[in-house]
């Protein structure tokens, strides 16, 4: 495939200033996600507006603020948290300016690979327990694929609400992973009867939420 360079209006090369509410990031590392690629697809809930750029993700160092913005000084580590837009607020570039409310600073002990790659996981599992399901202290919460990224965010959102943790797995093989991580009952699938062991472990009440 042949990569040219085009343009779409007359203007400078330079990225513009950020606006009084956005912080503008020098950026150091992205994170990949399957969000991504559907929406190059045309398979995502946003619709791009082309010339389109895209990116949930990303974490660097302040190079400039907006003038209403306040807790950020040039220098400062941090990274994205997943905004609501990425067409109108992508993260795929060397410079980007993203609302100052998606921004927080993270220790100099965290890399930018890990920073960037922090905050998607976090988010839709979140949005899954807490948002639709509205989880709470009295349920028992399944979730499957445990091992993944949103899985191990899902054990510990889960928690901090108090909620009962039903991790399910393949075979026993991680099931030793899964109650370090945070479960509080690990059921291997391949070995046992999904459906009797969370009659078991819920005492006949069953799990409100499957993730």
């Amino acid at each position: 495939m042949t990569r040219v360079v085009r343009f779409h209006e007359y203007g400078p090369a330079d990225v513009p200033a950020p606006a009084a509410d956005e912080v503008q990031i020098a950026v150091r590392a992205i994170g990949l996600n399957r969000a991504e690629v559907m929406f190059r697809n045309g398979a995502y809930l946003q619709e791009a507006n082309f010339p389109s750029q895209l990116g949930y993700e990303a974490a660097g160092t302040v190079a400039t603020v907006g003038d209403d913005v306040t807790g950020f000084a040039e220098g400062d580590a941090v990274s994205v948290i997943p905004t609501l837009d990425m067409s109108r607020w992508p993260t795929y570039g060397e410079v980007i300016n993203i609302p100052a409310r998606y921004v927080v600073k993270h220790p100099a002990s965290l890399s930018f690979e890990k920073a960037a790659a922090a905050w998607m996981k976090y988010v839709t599992a979140w949005g899954a327990l807490i948002d639709q399901a509205k989880l709470t202290a009295d349920d028992f919460v399944i979730v499957s694929a445990a091992s993944s990224s949103v899985g191990i965010a899902a054990f510990q959102i889960a928690r901090s609400v108090g909620a009962t943790v039903i991790a399910t797995t393949r075979t026993s093989a991680k099931s030793k992973a899964l109650l370090e991580a945070g479960a509080h009952h690990v059921i291997a699938t391949g070995e046992e009867d999904l459906a009797a062991r969370v009659n078991e472990i819920t005492g006949g009440k069953g799990a409100r939420v499957d993730l």
